[in-house]
């Protein structure tokens, strides 16, 4: 009982409360004049009557209580005539009212210049920064590796543009790169659609502008109308590297013209399909490719010729002994990848080398490294026939098909196992394409395909299993569940590889980084996480551009690419040597050396055996399972 009355007693004066406050600002003053009044007055009056010397008179004492609520309400408290106290009061009222007025008004004034930089509407003023455009969950990996490539700075700056709450985006940004080092993340509210809001991030001074995908349908529209408005906003040439993604390779064109003859557009779908098929063919590149991508390990520079000038490009091979040299940056911008080592240098031309920084690529002949006989002289092995399986099916996998009818030997086959699977007449020549109707996430479909049987095994995400009377969904709502089912076809894989006691050959497509690590794989797995792949690609290429036409030819069919070959094709199985050695035994053969791998350590963390740009006066043994990791003409 004694609680429900206090609980009533509560919720009665809260509502006696409430209708207070809404009675309005004249009723509020008053009753906060009263509430004061009934604790200054009594207290003041305990003061006097239990003061030292208290007054002896009555009046006296009520004059010395005047005096102290005069002052506590800074009311001045003066004493004498009427009159006098009156004019004294009215004066102290006027002065509080004034200065109450004052505090106000400097205070509306700070709350809302404080809301105005809340809402990010402010224009950042910084030279040689960094502009992200955008907002999705490319975005952490970007600011990670524009963070880690600044290391080196004393003052740097990243500057994201979205049309979502400032607060919001450094909150998340935070929480995702936890070390931002020297380098300053400075968020800004707007479209990045509108030139005026783009202005916002001064795009006209910084040194790259990044244009991230956004999620949904429209994706690759909002990007080429983001170069637009950044061409509104910055005329003619401002100075700045524009590097945007599109998914889809039917917009690709329309995204070069809208960002200039001086902007880099790269195609997810194209990209992600031809490293698909490179790893597909070649188990471990994936885990070559994330070393010299991310700015944590190795990765491409350019270095002066300085004396290599005159002379030929396969000397240049051993005149680094801490970095490796793969190509020329030529005076005029063009690139040549592992060019032919007698290919002269040009006094205007650089070494494209892969080097742990930008200041490590030093030269030093390395030469005497040599050991001419541990070099071997093997005849190129042919291309055999393959057969590869592919699972599941969405929009890059007709990509895919045409990039293995690129690489594989004649003889090759493929079966394509998705949900409504039919052959889409996709142009080939040399290799056969079967196709079978089924779930890849039905472990009947997966047993009866003897999946151990095939050379190598390529998972895609189904984009298009959704149901028709499901509701529509987001972006990320479909690439988690694409991811989901990918999880599922991996577990029941990992089960059969285990039933035949034989590691399969699995490339395999995700969205998203965070489900990788929930993959059902063994460790050093392939996994292309399209998301990561691209967002570290326009990282390198804002920080050095020259890189567009190296990865171009990286990943294109043609040309040269890297290739994890049988070290005992080159040097003597089990001997002793310097990295010298393999890098001379592969300039003999027109390639560049860049790494090895070993098989005992491809299942052990972190490298899995990866070693990119080891030092070539390193004594190293390769055996007859290992690989040397080399750039080659496809």
């Amino acid at each position: 009982m004694a609680q429900h009355l206090t609980t009533s007693l509560r919720l009665r004066l809260r509502y006696r409360f409430d209708n207070l406050v809404a009675g309005g600002t004249a009723g509020l003053v008053g009753w906060l004049a009263l509430g004061c009044l009934a604790v200054v007055i009594p207290a003041s009056a305990v003061l006097v009557w239990s003061g030292p010397t208290p007054p002896t008179t009555l009046a006296g004492r009520l004059t010395a209580v005047w005096v102290s609520v005069g002052q506590t309400l800074k009311l001045g408290g003066a004493v004498g005539s009427p009159l006098h106290v009156l004019a004294s009061v009215t004066l102290a009222l006027v002065a509080l009212l004034f200065v109450s007025t004052l505090v106000s008004l400097i205070t509306t004034g700070i709350n809302k210049r404080l809301m105005l930089l809340r809402r990010g509407h402010s224009t950042v003023l910084e030279a040689g920064h960094t502009v992200v455009l955008g907002w999705s969950d490319q975005v952490y990996p970007v600011v990670g590796e524009l963070v880690a490539a600044n290391a080196n700075q004393r003052r740097a700056a990243v500057a994201v543009l979205a049309p979502k709450d400032k607060v919001e985006m450094e909150d998340e940004i935070s929480a995702r790169v936890t070390d931002t080092g020297t380098t300053r993340i400075i968020c800004r509210n707007g479209s990045t659609t509108d030139p005026t809001e783009l202005r916002r991030v001064s795009p006209e001074t910084a040194k790259a502008v990044l244009v991230l995908p956004s999620g949904g349908e429209d994706a690759d529209a909002h990007v080429v109308k983001t170069l637009l408005a950044l061409g509104a906003a910055v005329p003619g040439d401002g100075g700045a590297v524009v590097v945007a993604a599109v998914r889809d390779t039917r917009n690709h064109l329309t995204a070069g013209l809208a960002a200039g003859p001086g902007g880099h557009v790269l195609c997810v779908d194209d990209i992600v399909a031809r490293l698909l098929v490179q790893t597909a063919r070649q188990p471990g590149l994936s885990l070559v490719y994330q070393e010299l991508l991310d700015f944590e390990g190795d990765e491409f520079y350019t270095a002066a010729a300085q004396g290599l000038a005159g002379r030929t490009f396969g000397e240049a091979l051993l005149s680094f002994a801490t970095s490796s040299a793969v190509g020329l940056l030529r005076a005029d911008g063009g690139v040549a990848l592992n060019p032919d080592p007698g290919t002269p240098i040009g006094a205007g031309d650089r070494i494209i080398v892969i080097s742990r920084d930008d200041d490590t690529a030093v030269q030093l002949d390395v030469a005497s490294w040599v050991d001419e006989g541990a070099i071997v002289a093997a005849a190129p092995r042919p291309a055999l026939p393959e057969r590869l399986l592919l699972l599941g099916w969405n929009r890059r996998a007709p990509l895919v098909v045409e990039q293995l009818d690129q690489y594989v030997g004649p003889g090759s086959t493929l079966d394509v196992v998705a949900l409504g699977a039919g052959d889409l007449g996709i142009p080939r020549q040399r290799l056969e394409v079967a196709f079978h109707d089924g779930d890849i996430t039905d472990p009947l479909v997966l047993a009866k395909l003897d999946v151990p049987s095939y050379d190598s095994v390529i998972v895609v995400g189904e984009e298009t299993c959704r149901e028709p009377a499901a509701p529509a969904t987001t972006t990320a709502d479909t690439e988690s569940r694409t991811d989901d089912r990918t999880l599922v076809t991996l577990l029941h894989l990992r089960a059969i590889g285990e039933a035949a006691q034989r590691e399969l050959s699995l490339t395999t497509e995700m969205s998203d980084d965070g489900n990788r690590l929930l993959a059902p794989a063994r460790e050093g797995a392939d996994f292309i996480v399209s998301g990561r792949l691209i967002s570290l690609l326009m990282t390198q290429i804002s920080e050095s551009p020259h890189l567009a036409l190296v990865f171009e030819e990286l990943f294109s069919a043609e040309g040269n690419e890297l290739y994890l070959k049988p070290a005992a094709d080159y040097v003597r199985a089990g001997s002793e040597i310097g990295f010298a050695t393999a890098v001379e035994a592969a300039r003999r053969r027109g390639e560049c050396a860049v790494g090895f791998r070993l098989r005992a350590r491809a299942g052990i963390g972190p490298d899995f055996g990866v070693r990119i740009n080891p030092d070539k006066r390193e004594r190293i043994r390769l055996g007859e399972g290992d690989w040397l990791i080399v750039l080659a003409e496809g």
